[in-house]
């Protein structure tokens, strides 16, 4: 008979079993920051009716879409988690108390062009505050304490959340006559590194801007230049831009700063980067993008910010919110490519029961007694290997401790426990065992 080629498909993560574990381990530490500041679980549907999910689909996502017939159903995966939060909150508000904080850690899918780091089917780690009407403007400086303890626990020492308001963007445009070009404006304000001020100046020249208005975008660029959050707040201010919407942005973005502060947040860790737009229709007011300070060319690691309404698809009822995401298995990826992070554990056993004799039913039970203590325990089941052969199992996955149970130990009740890291062993009764285990 012939065989199938084993293979995974393009884009898809399949992860050794050690790994697998400190992938794991880091979704734990995610889940756990984020309960930590009282967010809710939910989950939600991987396969949604497409009418519901592409409700406000459009452009590049609706290419990359998984979408299928299945007899008179149009189907989709979802391709991210905003959207069915989006339809869960429109269909469960009476149910849900507000402001409704909820997280959510799931697979989501993309057609994007397979690449290296860039990922078809991957995990996002979302957190959302909704509002019924209005929400503070405490829960946008919440965020960012979030994201800080969040990467903090990952083990990450070295980044920087990066704030704007997209209102001060908006505005600006608004002021300067460039609503119409305000996509064209941003990707050349962007470029402002690479082909410098009098390029940003004969670009936007091109887009038949007035030169006071060129001049008002450029001072506006020359602010980005570091500094304390209260200097490039004083710097907008004195603009002296007569813009109601840019005025919103300004005082909001000083509020969010003022209570990041209250939050515990170290200054090292935040700053305003007034280039940051997130995508010129969702997001209508705070918005973020967090990088590793020494691997910016990895691009963001977690972004997010405010909209006006979150389910405006699916009810009349006003829902504002604010919200970040993680796009785990890419994090995981470039760490782990960039050696930031080792997969240094093996097995998730704590320790391995072995038998010296035929009959494994003393091992059964002490087995059963270590995982009632709740212990992680395996058995090795093949009582005729020999003992080089068990000890060198336990060694492989690195597994701590090997109890062993022979013929002296099964008269006296006492069961011998050999440390595999120093190799030195004590028989002992199995309450000192869970003793030492524990």
């Amino acid at each position: 008979m012939s065989k199938t080629q084993p293979r995974t498909l393009p884009g898809f993560m399949e992860l050794l079993p050690g790994e697998q574990i400190l992938f794991n381990q880091m979704m734990d530490k995610i889940r756990n920051s984020y309960e930590r500041f009282g967010f809710l679980p939910i989950d939600t549907p991987v396969i949604e009716s497409s009418e519901v999910l592409l409700a406000k689909a459009g452009g590049e996502t609706e290419k990359q879409i998984y979408s299928f017939t299945k007899g008179d159903s149009e189907l989709t995966l979802r391709f991210d988690l905003t959207v069915p939060l989006a339809k869960y909150v429109a269909q469960r508000y009476n149910e849900l108390t507000f402001p409704f904080r909820r997280y959510q850690i799931g697979k989501v899918y993309r057609g994007e062009r397979a690449q290296r780091g860039r990922f078809r089917e991957f995990y996002q780690c979302d957190i959302d505050v909704v509002g019924d009407g209005e929400l503070s403007l405490v829960n946008d400086a919440e965020i960012p304490a979030i994201i800080y303890k969040t990467f903090k626990d990952m083990g990450l020492n070295d980044f920087t959340v990066y704030i704007n308001n997209r209102k001060i963007l908006n505005g600006l445009f608004e002021y300067v006559g460039a609503n119409n070009h305000a996509i064209e404006t941003m990707r050349i304000i962007d470029k402002i590194e690479k082909i410098g001020e009098d390029g940003v100046r004969a670009e936007l020249k091109d887009l038949s801007l007035a030169d006071e208005s060129i001049q008002y975008i450029i001072n506006f660029i020359r602010i980005n230049t570091g500094g304390l959050p209260e200097q490039t707040i004083n710097a907008l201010k004195n603009l002296k831009i007569e813009n109601e919407l840019f005025r919103q942005g300004v005082e909001e973005l000083s509020e969010v700063i003022k209570y990041i502060r209250l939050f515990d947040v170290p200054e090292e860790y935040f700053a305003i980067d007034l280039s940051i737009a997130r995508g010129l229709d969702y997001y209508t007011g705070t918005v973020y993008e967090t990088f590793l300070n020494n691997y910016k060319n990895i691009g963001s690691i977690c972004s997010g910010g405010r909209y006006n309404d979150l389910a405006e698809y699916y009810t009349e009822r006003k829902l504002p919110g604010v919200g970040i995401s993680i796009g785990l298995t890419r994090l995981f990826f470039v760490l782990n490519d960039m050696k930031l992070i080792k997969s240094e554990q093996k097995s998730i056993s704590k320790v391995l029961v072995v038998s010296m004799v035929d009959d494994l039913s003393k091992s059964i039970e002490i087995a059963n007694k270590l995982r009632d203590a709740g212990i992680n325990t395996e058995i090795y089941s093949d009582a005729d290997k020999k003992i080089k052969a068990k000890f060198k199992y336990a060694d492989k996955l690195s597994i701590p401790y090997v109890v062993i149970i022979g013929e002296d130990e099964i008269k006296s009740d006492k069961y011998t426990v050999k440390n595999m890291e120093t190799g030195e062993q004590e028989m002992m009764e199995i309450g000192e065992v869970v003793r030492i285990l524990k």
